[in-house]
């Protein structure tokens, strides 16, 4: 079934507002804002975002910490928030009949929320045991890692998580300075799918939102610097070596992303017959899990190859998946290629927007981040225009030998 255009505005004070009304008994609101730990330009503040996203929900001036997660949850809906490297995002989910109380909710949380000292030390303690956990998981902590050695001495390089010696050092004068800084309208989008009319949700927005203080002043982001191409190994307490290759990709506004997005999606996206996973899985038997990502941000993006494999197999899986990259630089793809691989990236784009609480989260960080939102027809044509000579210079582009950097963890002994 064909989706209806959504709708969008701005409010006075800034807001940027956008609905798209669908067939269902469910809504999804969620508001985003350009706020995330790349905007921690301190090292001591590493991790501060994060911990704000934690912190938010401990009591507003209206309401104490058990109201501010009972308000949706006690009618069978679902209150949460995240941070990423450039946006920290609140979100509900909800049967429609309370659109007005989760949207005054979440406005309630971001404007009024008290950050109450004697919740601090507890939330410390959460978040130390959230590092520990992650600690545990040496794959995670490769694609950190490998974010460091992209930008070694910026924001972009830090943890979102922090530092046991950051996340203890925090203090409400800490969270008070950064949300004031950076938590404004006019740098956020209040993104909503759900069985209610535009007509209502800008109504609601206006009632809930409008007397959110937008701030002119707020800081200018550090600009991402260009990468360094480095290439590391550490030895680890593990059973199975890890590595990734990478570098340094398109930012989100990039007229050529597309094309990147598709060649990624066929070297090693998420189906089980990418080029990498058929040749290193299936073919050779060599690595369990075997993937290619691709980040895009503002002003920069990472691109990368994991896998994980027995040591005694990493010199031969880094060797395939550098003949992979030399194919996709080198050998055109037929026409039947092509066209399979364009069928299938568009597939899973349609597939993922049928989940209405994934399409209210990339609603409203479409028009945080291009400021637009592109519809599936213009994004299809956009992808069916890429040729195969497109395809094999943008592999010439990204994958070039001598850009890509390598992260290797191998067991110690």
């Amino acid at each position: 079934m064909k989706r209806p255009p959504f709708a969008q505005g701005t409010l006075p004070n800034g807001l940027r507002w956008i609905h798209q009304q669908v067939a269902s008994p469910a809504g999804h609101v969620g508001l985003v804002i350009q706020a995330g730990s790349r905007d921690e330009s301190d090292p001591k503040d590493e991790g501060l975002a994060h911990f704000i996203e934690h912190m938010m929900f401990k009591g507003t001036t209206k309401r104490k910490a058990f109201h501010v997660l009972s308000r949706v949850e006690s009618v069978g809906g679902e209150l949460n928030a995240y941070t990423s490297k450039e946006d920290t995002s609140i979100y509900a989910s909800f049967l429609k009949t309370h659109y007005s109380r989760a949207m005054e909710l979440l406005m309630d949380v971001i404007q009024n929320a008290t950050y109450p000292d004697k919740e601090i030390p507890k939330e410390q303690d959460v978040i130390l045991d959230e590092i520990d956990a992650y600690k545990d998981q040496p794959a995670e902590m490769l694609f950190d890692g490998f974010d460091q050695l992209l930008f070694p001495d910026h924001a972009l390089g830090r943890n979102i998580l922090g530092t046991e010696q950051t996340v203890k050092s925090f203090n409400r004068e800490d969270i008070m300075r950064f949300t004031q800084a950076f938590y404004h309208p006019e740098r956020a989008v209040l993104s909503s799918v759900g069985g209610i009319s535009p007509e209502r949700f800008e109504r609601l927005a206006m009632k809930f939102a409008s007397d959110w203080t937008a701030n002119s002043k707020a800081p200018v982001r550090l600009p991402a610097p260009a990468v360094q191409v480095t290439n590391r190994t550490t030895k680890r307490a593990i059973s199975q070596s890890h590595v990734i290759l990478g570098g340094q990709a398109l930012p989100v506004d990039h007229d050529q992303l597309p094309t990147l997005v598709l060649m990624n999606n066929l070297l090693g996206g998420p189906a089980m017959n990418s080029r990498l996973n058929l040749n290193i899985r299936e073919r050779h038997g060599i690595a369990y899990h075997i993937e290619s990502f691709l980040h895009p941000m503002s002003d920069t993006g990472i691109w990368g190859i994991y896998a994980g494999t027995d040591a005694d197999n990493m010199d031969r899986c880094i060797q395939l998946i550098l003949q992979e990259l030399h194919k996709l630089r080198n050998q055109s793809l037929g026409v039947v290629q092509l066209s399979l691989a364009k069928t299938q990236l568009l597939g899973q784009m349609a597939l993922s927007q049928e989940s209405n609480g994934a399409l209210m989260t990339s609603l409203g960080k479409s028009l945080l981040s291009l400021g637009r939102v592109d519809s599936f027809d213009a994004i299809k044509n956009h992808v069916n225009s890429i040729t195969a000579s497109d395809i094999m210079a943008m592999a010439n582009r990204i994958h070039h030998p001598d850009s890509i950097s390598q992260l290797m963890y191998l067991p110690k002994n």
